[in-house]
């Protein structure tokens, strides 16, 4: 009897270890690297039986459309998830919420579209690293982006990738609520301003990436808000600089700050042709064509000031001009009646002619007396 009681514990155990260890049909899975690997084989949804074991979870190029909340139930040691390149278009609230040792997510290279507010929620906020790279399928997933990020409680976020997502702004606030942010990596978008905060709530960030943007220069805003993130070393190399006059007050900040752009040196001119790769180093006002010839701007200030003095004496004349009109109004009343009465006299002497000229009786008489 204890035989037959212990032959089915044993047979129990195997039964467990089996599903334990069991492997999708589609799938690599190996224990001792604690690993699974689905890596194009043309997926349309996340697989079942993944073995509880896996720590390190790879579902790279398929065509997995939505990820919900049923898509990773049971998998509650999975540190490190990747789902690149699979052309996911929806992520629904929730879908992350089984996976409460989630350390990194790398959904880099798809078509996200539609980014429920409670998206990228990871219980206990375990979340570090997420890659989102390459994944922003338009303008409003950015905004859905932004609203996951503040519902997420993503407390413990180091890392955020946003690069190559043809961002043209950011929204308001879009990082304050990721306080524990170290690195944002902005690269490869289509950003051409910063304003006033729009990196609030980033206290704590020590790498800013803004390279391959369309930023031409930063104006007194901007600067501002780069001056506020004291402690960030940026890089904003490789951006199409305009070497004009209202570069001015970024070269004079990029002098003085150049210990924290860590490219600084690389920084130089796209514009104008003749400035071209000229270092943003060491420009000034006159090399941006903001301060001309001193005997230019002399002759130009004289001008200027005859030109005021011109108009001043004008003003003055027709104030006299008035005032004269004002002190003599009665005469000047008197001669506009006379000449109305004139002018009324001329008037009625044509009109009488024009009677007599137009009178067919008058013109016999007159005629028949020369004779």
């Amino acid at each position: 009897m204890l035989s037959l009681v212990g032959r089915l514990v044993l047979l129990v155990l195997l039964c467990a270890s089996s599903a334990h260890s069991a492997c999708p049909s589609l799938c690599e899975c190996s224990e001792a690297a604690q690993t699974v690997k689905c890596v194009s084989k043309d997926l349309r949804e996340v697989p079942l039986g993944i073995p509880g074991y896996a720590r390190n979870l790879f579902i790279l190029g398929n065509h997995i459309s939505r990820i919900g909340p049923e898509s990773f139930k049971g998998l509650e040691n999975v540190t490190n998830l990747s789902l690149s390149n699979n052309r996911i278009m929806e992520v629904e609230s929730h879908s992350f919420s089984g996976l409460r040792s989630l350390r990194s997510l790398d959904l880099s290279g798809n078509q996200l579209a539609l980014i429920h507010p409670e998206a990228l929620a990871v219980p206990g906020g375990s979340l570090r690293e997420l890659n989102l790279s390459r994944a922003l399928y338009n303008r409003s997933a950015a905004m859905d982006l932004a609203t996951a990020l503040r519902w997420g409680a993503l407390t413990h976020l180091q890392r955020l990738d946003l690069s190559a997502n043809h961002l043209v702004l950011l929204p308001p606030a879009m990082f304050a609520h990721l306080p524990a942010l170290r690195r944002l990596l902005l690269a490869n978008n289509s950003l051409v301003a910063v304003h006033n905060g729009t990196f609030r709530g980033a206290e704590q960030l020590q790498e800013l990436d803004l390279t391959q943007n369309g930023f031409r220069t930063f104006r007194e805003e901007g600067l501002a808000e780069l001056e506020r993130m004291g402690n960030t070393h940026l890089h904003l190399g490789q951006n199409p600089y305009t070497c004009v006059c209202g570069l001015e007050d970024f070269a004079a900040w990029l002098n003085a700050s150049r210990a924290r752009v860590v490219d600084a040196h690389h920084l130089a001119c796209a514009f104008p042709p003749e400035l071209r790769n000229v270092s943003l180093l060491g420009l000034g006002g006159r090399d941006l064509g903001c301060h001309g010839d001193m005997a230019g701007e002399g002759a130009d200030l004289a001008l200027q000031t005859s030109y005021v003095f011109l108009g001043v004496v004008l003003g003055f004349v027709g104030v006299v001009f008035l005032f004269v009109l004002y002190l003599n109004r009665k005469g000047i009343k008197k001669w506009m009646m006379e000449m109305r009465d004139a002018c009324r006299d001329v008037l009625e002497g044509y009109h009488y002619r024009y009677e007599i000229d137009s009178d067919p009786r008058l013109g016999p008489v007159s005629t028949s007396g020369d004779l």
